[in-house]
């Protein structure tokens, strides 16, 4: 389960993340619950996570051509730097007290613009600073991390909103970033020559599309990653709502909310670092999404706080089982040259489907209610992860032939 921890350059790149996220996170918190005090709106909550992931879901696919032409590096050097200004201005216009709302638009464009860069890059970057054989464990407890960071971001914000404001998370995460770039710069890499394809990036794009559509493992995490990231980004939208309106509380229950369901993506983290082996991920994606659909429709029923924070640790647990166990089965079975490729395509349809999600969920809400629209969601969830049922037998046999092929 450790192994990856003997890597110098995954220790760095782990530690540096590790705070870089928790700050993330953080911003992530304080921008739903600043937009939310300002507006009173559920469309706004909607518009504004909309207008924060929208870019990379349009424009992941150039940053994977960077990420598979490009030092991956260098790549990330310069999106921790730009993120570092986003946050920076965020800081100052919250500090100031003369933030608004199209300014917080604005400046979530920009952040997903360079999300669409560096979340591809990071993604194909991150075999680099391990061992082939330990790969697998590497992305369990890389996913572990982020769960870390969705679970004590949202605490520590939601006290620091409560006591202090969100101009001071916003001004975290702009130190944050500095821990991440010095470990990118401590990093001793060996020489990789650039990959220089003759090929048209538009032709790239397009082959790789008909490779990961046309292989029934990757394509049913594709479909599968996409529904459960939809679905979750109902939760992340209408979260200031529930914590306010349904569970009669303020920024401190928000944070809670947030907390429960990151402690359930890191025990889930946990839990799938100890597999050995990529057979069988097809009942673990099944059932992680059939058990975050059934946990949201509890949370949307409760009115307690310890029922609805319960609820949100299994349907967390759920959710990351099905993240972690399709992003294994992407990394083990694309080869190097067009990792960043088809790595954005799960890029795309998982990260490009929460600010549908949040769209979606916004427009709904304004009209049939917050509670109504993640019971809709949740019920998507576990029909899916019936239909999902009945693949596993393909599922399996083409994963290990293609394993099998690999090592010949």
């Amino acid at each position: 389960m450790l192994l990856p921890f003997r890597s110098r350059n995954f220790r760095l790149y782990y530690i540096g993340q590790a705070i870089s996220l928790i700050g993330t996170s953080m911003t992530q918190v304080a921008t739903s619950w600043l937009v939310y005090h300002l507006t009173n709106s559920a469309w706004m909550l909607g518009l504004v996570g909309f207008a924060s992931l929208i870019p990379s879901l349009v424009l992941i696919p150039v940053g994977a051509i960077f990420a598979d032409c490009w030092n991956r590096r260098r790549v990330l050097l310069f999106s921790q730097i730009m993120g570092m200004l986003q946050s920076l201005a965020l800081t100052w216009l919250a500090l100031s007290g003369i933030i608004s709302i199209w300014q917080i638009m604005l400046l979530s464009l920009f952040q997903g613009i360079i999300n669409a860069f560096e979340i591809p890059t990071r993604q194909a970057f991150l075999p680099e600073t391990v061992e082939k054989k330990s790969l697998g464990n590497a992305l369990a407890l890389y996913s572990s991390l982020v769960s870390v960071s969705v679970m004590l971001g949202p605490a520590v914000a939601g006290v620091l909103i409560a006591v202090v404001g969100s101009g001071i998370c916003f001004l975290l995460d702009s130190i944050s970033y500095f821990t991440v770039i010095a470990a990118l710069l401590a990093m001793q890499l060996e020489p990789k020559q650039a990959i220089v394809s003759r090929a048209k990036p538009l032709e790239q794009l397009k082959a790789s599309f008909i490779y990961a559509f046309g292989f029934l493992p990757i394509r049913s995490v594709l479909v599968g990653s996409a529904l459960v990231c939809w679905v979750w980004g109902f939760y992340l939208a209408l979260g200031p709502i529930f914590a306010k309106q349904v569970l009669h509380g303020g920024p401190n229950t928000f944070g809670f909310l947030m907390t429960a369901s990151g402690l359930g993506t890191l025990a889930g983290g946990i839990y799938l670092s100890r597999r050995n082996s990529v057979l069988g991920l097809e009942r673990v994606l099944a059932f992680g999404t059939a058990l975050m659909g059934v946990s949201l429709m509890v949370f949307t029923l409760s009115h307690l706080l310890w029922l609805s924070l319960l609820s949100l640790v299994v349907a967390g647990f759920g959710f990351i089982m099905q993240i972690i166990s399709g992003r294994t089965v992407v990394q083990l079975l694309v080869s190097d040259e067009n990792r960043g490729q088809i790595t954005s395509l799960y890029v795309m349809t998982s990260t490009g489907a929460v600010p549908i999600g949040n769209l979606f969920a916004g427009a709904l809400a304004s009209n049939i209610g917050a509670v109504n629209t993640v019971i809709f969601g949740a019920s998507i969830c576990i029909v899916g992860s019936i239909l999902f049922t009945q693949q596993f037998s393909a599922f399996d046999d083409l994963v290990r032939l293609n394993l099998e092929a690999r090592k010949r």
